[in-house]
């Protein structure tokens, strides 16, 4: 008997869970009798539901179950695996059917894959009244390529397979089925791709008929873990009808594979005397099965150690990373006392986790258990003194000290540290590897004034540590007394960087910004006096006493000295010591912009065919010096001079640019384009401008200009057109001059064209 529940999906409250939970309270008394009738007969394992509804109320809650499925492999459903074709849900531990995440576009239909060792199945869910989903995301629904093209339409519906590696016979066996909505009688299904009609080939079929994909052997996981095929149907006579449409079948691994060492037999050394818990050396195993399985997942542990004296068990091998480390305690550690230097650990690597049913590896590792230091280092002096001027860095003091151990080697080389006296870390010490000397540095300036001596105790040890009948004693220490000499230091800016925002074209004498600094030296009467150490568009002065910084000229945010809207300024200040010291702090100014340039039109010179079929001449663009909102979108317009309109047309293209067009061809010639470029600043600013048209002799794909006028012209015949222009200008001027000036094309306006 089923029960089939619609669930109207939003957001639960207390009245809608106690319905809920009475209807299911009702519905499972009266079905207890036939439970139990059910519960006789034979059991089927997988889905016991096949076909699961939702009804979808504007998208689904992150975590808020949306309905059960009824899953049983007739063997208490032991570690069952589910898979949705959807990402972004899930099957919980009480087979609900979850979302990931707040899911708004569900799709209007997804598939449960249900598997263990005993069985495999399949189950679909059904979104009712949810919107289709975007076309990249229903490609992932149905497993389709992303290099398909877009169609607006799919008639097959192709879920994502999944086989067990190593399943034993009868072959074949049903894996899934594929669904066309547009199948007709004298359709089929065709499968194609590697495992189908590509080595290896056979291992895929579909049935041409109903659409249900079988696999013909035994598939191995660690040879082939992912296949990529492609479904179509196609008419008797073999055209396309649907498709082609991925189908993607993924082979769930099994474990079939031992863990193997990468090597057969490791070496490593301790050095005696190491604490318990020392690293020794790493076993390192893999497993060919899928690492994101347990059949994968290695643990490690020592099975024997030879010799077993003085103890059994003095090494450890941390069971998930395979790292040996010493068990045994450090004095017992001892290489002049232990049975053999060389000790041999036989390490099993088992995958499952370690579980009882895991395939297991073996290695040997080999430990050596080497000398160590047993001298420690003296001091040569148990007093060193130093002097150190504030606010300097550097070695202040060499300290030396006598090691009786071999030189050059980890029982000599010495490790100096600080163990008392320096709260704030000022100092540090290295060590000079060419004589073992601890070079002790000031690394943070010492202040004068807030206190004038250091004593520090510096410790001295060894990089390997001592033996276990060895200590550091009182000659493994010292104690340094440390000298700060005064100096007068420079005033110190607050905050430094300083940052303001002004507008631009502010009035000269306008306030900026208020300077403030302090002099270090408390202890002494000192005044400060400020002054502009650097200014680069020299904008600004500086009240010498007070600090307070204001304008000498006016602030142009277009200022070549701007970057990026802001102005750096440098200002300095001294102070009155013996002798007197100064200190830096930079001023930002941050501008603000005005509407306070013209645009300008871009290119300034274009060039056309006299004899051209295309009447487009060249498409122009605004630019501005100043920012949003004082820039585009531009307003291009023809000049104010009569006649323009005949020969010229402007179309707008887009908030910066515009196309020129000829409204009719023009003789060879070069012309002035008046044009009016205004900006949306408040208020608009307008430039009235020129766009420089030469109409050339083009033939052969290659344009000629030279009689049209160059551009570039040297200074004589440029004085003389010059000289020409003006006395065409004149009546009185001989008829023979005028009609040359008329004659001449050069010099005809852009709107006289004909």
């Amino acid at each position: 008997m089923d029960l089939l529940i619609y669930v109207n999906y939003n957001t639960p409250d207390l009245v809608s869970i106690l319905v809920l939970a009475r209807v299911l309270q009702e519905f499972f008394v009266v079905c207890t009798g036939a439970q139990e009738e059910e519960e006789k007969a034979e059991c089927v394992p997988g889905f016991q539901e096949k076909v699961y509804q939702v009804e979808y109320s504007g998208g689904f809650l992150k975590d808020v179950p949306l309905l059960q499925v009824v899953f049983d492999d007739c063997a208490g459903n032991e570690d069952a695996e589910f898979e949705v074709s959807n990402p972004d849900f899930l099957i919980d531990k009480n087979l609900n059917l979850v979302p990931r995440r707040d899911v708004i576009d569900s799709g209007d239909v997804m598939f449960v894959h249900g598997v263990n060792v005993h069985v495999d199945d399949m189950a679909q869910v059904t979104i009712m009244g949810a919107p289709s989903r975007s076309p990249q995301t229903l490609r992932e629904i149905l497993g389709l390529s992303d290099m398909m093209p877009h169609r607006s339409k799919r008639a097959l519906l192709v879920p994502p397979m999944f086989v067990p590696e190593n399943q034993r016979a009868p072959f074949p066996r049903l894996i899934g089925k594929v669904i066309s909505s547009d199948m007709k009688e004298d359709h089929i299904f065709c499968l194609m791709g590697r495992g189908a009609d590509q080595d290896p080939k056979g291992v895929f079929s579909i049935n041409r008929l109903t659409g249900d994909v079988a696999v013909s052997r035994a598939l191995d996981r660690e040879a082939i873990a992912y296949y990529h095929l492609q479904v179509s149907t196609t008419d008797l006579s073999g055209r396309l009808v649907e498709g082609p449409v991925d189908l993607d079948v993924s082979v769930i691994d099994q474990n079939d594979n031992r863990p193997v060492f990468k090597e057969p037999r490791y070496s490593g050394e301790v050095l005696e005397g190491s604490p318990t818990g020392t690293t020794v050396m790493t076993m390192t195993a893999y497993d060919a099965d899928d690492p994101n399985t347990d059949n994968a997942v290695l643990r490690y542990i020592i099975v024997r150690q030879l010799p077993d004296k003085p103890s059994p068990n003095m090494f450890y091998i941390d069971p998930e990373r395979g790292d040996i480390v010493t068990v045994i305690a450090p004095h017992q550690l001892d290489r002049e006392t232990l049975p053999t230097t060389q000790y041999e650990l036989e390490i099993v690597a088992k995958d499952m986790a370690g579980s009882e049913v895991g395939l297991t590896g073996t290695a040997t590792a080999t430990i050596t258990i080497t000398d160590r230091n047993d001298h420690a280092p003296e001091f040569t002096h148990s007093l060193f003194q130093a002097s150190v001027n504030e606010g300097s860095t550097g070695v202040v003091v060499n300290l030396t000290v006598d090691d009786r151990d071999d030189p050059a080697t980890g029982a000599w080389r010495a490790i100096y540290s600080i163990i008392n006296g320096d709260p704030n870390q000022n100092f540090e010490i290295q060590t000079n590897l060419d004589n073992n000397e601890g070079m002790l540095s000031v690394v943070k300036p010492l202040d004068y004034e807030s206190s004038m001596f250091h004593t520090l105790l510096i410790k001295v040890e060894n990089e390997d540590p001592l033996v276990p009948d060895v200590v550091y004693g009182p000659s493994s220490t010292a104690t340094v007394y440390i000298t700060v000499m005064d100096v007068n230091e420079g005033p110190v800016f607050f905050p430094d960087p300083l940052v303001v925002i002004r507008r631009e074209n502010i009035p000269v004498g306008s306030f900026v910004a208020m300077l403030n600094a302090s002099d270090p030296d408390y202890l002494q009467t000192q005044s400060i006096r400020f002054t502009v150490l650097r200014d680069p568009a020299d904008w600004l002065i500086v009240n010498p006493f007070k600090g307070n910084v204001t304008t000498r000229a006016i602030l142009d945010r277009e200022s070549p000295h701007v970057h990026n809207n802001q102005y750096t300024a440098l200002f300095m200040a001294t102070d009155n010591g013996s002798p007197p010291a100064s200190g830096t702090g930079m001023l930002i100014i941050t501008l603000e912009d005005e509407n306070d340039n013209a645009p300008y039109v871009f290119p300034s010179v274009a060039r056309v065919c006299e004899d051209a079929k295309d009447m487009n001449v060249v498409v122009i663009g605004g630019r501005d010096k100043d920012i949003h909102p004082n820039t585009d979108p531009f307003k291009i317009e023809l000049g104010k001079q009569p006649g323009l309109e005949k020969t010229w047309k402007i179309s707008r293209i887009n908030d910066t640019h515009s196309q020129i067009m000829l409204l009719h061809s023009l003789k060879k010639a070069n012309y002035n384009l008046p044009l009016v470029l205004t900006d949306s600043g408040v208020p608009p600013i307008s430039n009235n401008t020129e766009l420089k048209v030469q109409v050339c002799t083009c033939k052969k794909n290659r344009m000629d200009c030279s009689r049209a006028g160059s551009i570039q012209t040297n200074h004589l015949l440029l004085l003389g057109l010059v000289l020409l222009s003006i006395l065409c200008k004149y009546p009185f001027i001989p008829p023979s001059t005028t009609l040359t000036c008329m004659l001449n094309p050069s010099y005809q306006n852009a709107g006289n064209s004909r």
